[in-house]
């Protein structure tokens, strides 16, 4: 074995290590190494073949690792899918902008040559992410990359389209739709972003053709004054008896002069606005639905780009924005702009290119749910998905029951065309698995295509069986299929995860995974959404960097818990260079501290050979029943998805256990020649477990510290394996035998005693040299014997000489003495001529008047109603944190005074 470099540097290990996983083909998938240890498939949800890695997808793949490793070493056949998603409209708008800036138009091009030059900048681009991922240790079977446009992949998006049109799924209609007019294409519901904006509420008079009541207009109020001139009707609830004797009536609608009627409905609310609703069947789903109801024509005055198309005069050719703001000012000039309010209201964006989203009527492919949703939401309900945390169960049940139709044409060139061929000559139509040139109705030869493509989300829906050989080879997926786990963003619930749900119920009659882990989403420090022109966006490159990936990934896991979001405490300087991050930070100091104390215990294993670990000492059956334990933790709380409190576990085990106890108490075994062996064996034991539960989390440290170790105790039958990332995981069933209740409470109260020692020096500066007389009044005869037990193991390591061990009430305070109060025992430790405590009560009470004033200060503050009121709300919530501070400071000073009395 090579030695271990004196410190941990990521940059020259991650790399070595990296190569050596990838050599073995510790990545691919294998037989179970155990029978019926069972199988552990993940998909990864696949990025845009044109996208970075960013915060949420290291957390993400992160969290995907630990899973496929821990099942990896528990002995399952294990495959991590690793693929990327054709993006239709990410990709398309980037390779128009490649062509724009070298003077290229596709539309000039034609299809075909655009299609080649998507797939150009797929192959240039695409590869960006996977060498990201790869970079961060992913275990992914690199080997098996799978892509949405793939010729066996685009089979099974076209096999879906098939038979879900065949089986009366999938249809044509025209609908109102939320079109993007600089992407020109249609965007579902699910894809479109809401926005808050300030805005206007117009009210436009609109003349009767016959005065009712001796009223000669009506007054509608609208958001859109442009759209006015595709109304069909005006609409008045029925629940409103004062506009009772307009139902049946007839307006002349300004500028086209179009007579249009009034009429009753569900839809209105009679308290908004004047209570008269202008209809526009065309440009707004409310309106087209009561444009069904009443028979309305439906008028489309708008293209693909959002201009008013021709008929209507000086308006046509303008933008929906030139359009409002000529109609308002030629309602204001005919003296029908009756008055204008305020509005904030919500407007619909696009998620790609933020344009404002038109409600446009236009001819869409649509999936007809209702077949579909039901078993999807049996699924979830009987527990067969299972979604972690369980408050998405109810975000997916609520959107399911509100699903309406999913409109799956969109408007591009790059993506998975329609399969539906269509004939001129006869008006034949089908969809079809093969392309045909010839109809096979009447034998016309002019046949063509649809020229729509499937929405993103259609073919990204058949990830988990369509990756693994369905339909071409079905019975690829026993086994394999349903996966374990889908870990996922909240934010496509709807988009992906249900629609994974729908097609895997309806094509395998199985659903595609057992759990939904929904990781939560990285915010900026102030709680803010990370983005690069804020500023405060952290490219996870630059963390590795810095950091080392290890570090980043265990920081990210340490993260994760059930709440929705979670900050990341990137710093900036004033040109949002990023400086560091202090958790990440802390992470970075813990693999130091592994390093650095796996180092110490194999530079001390000279004569070591493998042998069964043997708990000879207190210390030992203490540390052995807390790893066991440990085992058990790490264990569950992988399985269960626990991320966050498997880091802290972690951490709080083998640096505040292992390093800061076990070691320091055993490294005196190791210079004694009768107990060295055995000594060497147990921390081998300790520490090669202990590697082996961190490993999912920190895979590069613990594979390059494993490597230089020998063989231990828990290498079967002596055969080390190749790596630790294909050694056995520690069982827990294999550790109970070591649980030791007894133990662990009597170097627990051994360990408190020895703080109170430790404490005591360090505040009265005492030095360890001295030797400390210490009685200890337990409350109890348990706690007295467990201390008894270990005295000799207090004074030697405690420096205490002597040690009284005794029950009963307290005694008066021995002078020269403190005593520290504690919930089992209180110990009284004699400082004598140590500490001069005259001095001592001096320079405590200066404290404690000195940490008074401050805090007197800070609270008057605190009361100040104009400072609270304009101050800065983090300025504010800093003073009231430093006013706790100092109560505690105070409460703690209080408590030594009391001492040196």
């Amino acid at each position: 074995m090579e030695e271990m470099p004196k410190t941990y540097d990521p940059a020259a290990t991650e790399p070595q290590v990296l190569e050596k996983w990838l050599a073995g083909g510790y990545y691919q998938r294998k037989p179970e190494k155990r029978p019926g240890a069972g199988d552990c498939t993940v998909v990864i949800p696949p990025p845009n073949v044109t996208g970075k890695l960013h915060m949420g997808h290291a957390l993400d793949d992160s969290i995907q690792d630990a899973i496929v490793r821990q099942a990896r070493m528990r002995g399952r056949s294990t495959r991590w899918i690793f693929g990327t998603d054709h993006a239709g409209i990410a990709t398309q708008t980037k390779v128009d902008k490649k062509l724009k800036d070298e003077g290229k138009n596709r539309l000039e091009m034609g299809r075909e040559a655009f299609i080649d030059a998507c797939w150009d900048w797929t192959h240039e681009y695409g590869g960006i992410i996977q060498q990201q991922i790869r970079r961060m240790g992913c275990s992914i079977d690199f080997e098996d990359e799978r892509f949405t446009m793939d010729p066996d992949y685009a089979e099974a998006v076209r096999r879906v389209f098939c038979d879900w049109y065949h089986d009366g799924l999938i249809y044509r209609g025209k609908r109102i739709v939320n079109w993007c007019p600089s992407c020109t294409t249609a965007i579902s519901d699910d894809e479109a972003e809401y926005k808050d904006e300030k805005g206007h509420l117009w009210h436009l008079r609109y003349p009767l053709t016959e005065p009712v009541n001796g009223q000669e207009y009506i007054v509608v109020a609208t958001t859109r004054p442009e759209t006015m001139l595709g109304d069909t009707g005006v609409a008045v609830s029925p629940k409103d008896p004062e506009k009772a004797a307009f139902v049946g009536k007839t307006v002349k609608l300004p500028i086209v002069d179009r007579e249009i009627p009034i009429f009753e409905d569900w839809h209105v609310d009679a308290g908004f606005g004047s209570g008269f609703v202008k209809v526009t069947p065309a440009h707004d789903p409310n309106d087209y639905a009561m444009g069904e109801a009443h028979g309305l024509e439906k008028i489309n005055i708008f293209d693909e780009h959002a201009v008013v198309v021709d008929g209507y005069g000086e308006f046509s050719g303008l933008t929906r924005d030139e359009c409002r703001e000529k109609v308002v000012a030629w309602f204001e000039e005919h003296g029908l702009l009756d008055h204008i309010e305020e509005h904030d209201h919500s407007v619909m964006h696009c998620y790609r290119c933020d344009s404002t989203l038109e409600p446009w009527l236009s001819e869409q492919w649509f999936v007809a749910v209702d077949k579909l949703k039901g078993p999807a939401m049996e699924a979830v309900t009987s527990g067969k998905v299972r979604f972690n945390a369980e408050r998405w169960k109810q975000s997916y049940l609520t959107w399911m029951e509100n699903l309406k139709d999913w409109c799956i044409s969109r408007q591009l060139w790059w993506g998975h065309r329609i399969p539906v061929f269509y004939c001129e000559d006869c008006g034949w139509e089908d969809a079809l698995m093969e392309d045909v040139d010839v109809c096979p109705k009447c034998g016309g030869h002019h046949v063509h295509q649809d020229e729509n493509v499937l929405d993103t989300w259609f073919s990204s829906q058949l990830w988990t069986f369509a990756t693994q050989g369905w339909p071409q080879h079905p019975e690829q997926l026993e086994g394999h299929h349903p996966t374990t786990a889908l870990v996922t963003a909240r934010d496509i619930i709807a988009l992906w995860v249900a629609r994974m749900i729908m097609s895997s119920l309806y094509f395998l009659d199985e659903i595609p995974f057992h759990d939904v882990v929904i990781y939560p989403t990285v915010l900026a420090k102030d709680g803010s959404r990370m983005s690069k022109s804020k500023g405060n966006g952290v490219d996870p490159m630059d963390l590795m960097d810095k950091y080392g990936a290890d570090a980043m990934r265990f920081n990210l896991l340490s993260l994760f818990t059930n709440n929705q979001d979670v900050r990341f405490d990137a710093d900036f300087d004033k040109q949002k260079n990023f400086l560091g991050s202090a958790r990440t930070e802390q992470a970075k100091a813990f693999l130091t501290k592994i390093w650095n104390a796996s180092r110490f215990l194999l530079m001390n294993m000279e004569g070591y050979t493998p042998g069964e670990p043997v708990a000879e000492t207190a210390a030992d059956a203490w540390m052995f029943s807390r790893l066991a334990k440990t085992v058990g933790q790490v264990t569950e709380g992988i399985e269960s998805y626990a991320f966050g409190d498997v880091a802290r576990s972690l951490q709080s085990f083998f640096w505040n256990e292992v390093c800061d106890w076990y070691i320091e108490v055993t490294k005196t075994r190791l210079s004694d020649a009768e107990a060295r062996l055995q000594a060497q064996r147990n921390l081998i034991f300790v520490l090669d477990t202990s590697l082996r539960l961190m490993h999912p989390l920190m895979p590069f440290a613990t594979e390059a510290i494993w490597d230089t170790m020998p063989a231990s105790w828990l290498d079967a039958d002596g055969e080390r394996a190749e790596a630790l990332m294909v050694a056995d995981w520690p069982e827990p069933a294999a550790y109970e035998r070591w649980v030791n209740e007894p133990a662990e409470r009597a170097f627990e109260l051994t360990r408190a005693v020895v703080t109170d020692v430790r404490s005591t020096r360090a505040r009265y500066r005492i030095s360890p040299k001295e030797q400390l007389g210490v009685s200890i009044r337990a409350n109890s005869d348990e706690v007295a014997e467990a201390i008894r037990g270990m005295a000799e193991f207090i004074c030697a390591f405690a420096r205490v000489s002597p040690l009284d061990i005794t029950t009963g009430e307290a005694t008066e305070k021995p002078e020269g003495s403190i005593v520290l109060a504690g919930a089992d025992f209180d110990a009284c430790i004699m400082l004598g001529d140590l500490v001069d405590f005259a001095a001592e009560r001096a320079r405590i009470e200066k404290s404690i008047a000195k940490a008074e004033k401050e805090l007197a200060g800070a609270e008057r503050t605190l009361a100040n109603e104009g400072f609270i009121a304009k101050a800065a709300p983090e300025v504010v919530a800093k003073k009231r944190e430093r006013a706790e501070e100092l109560k505690a400071e105070i409460g703690a000073l209080t408590a030594q005074l009391a001492d040196v009395k």
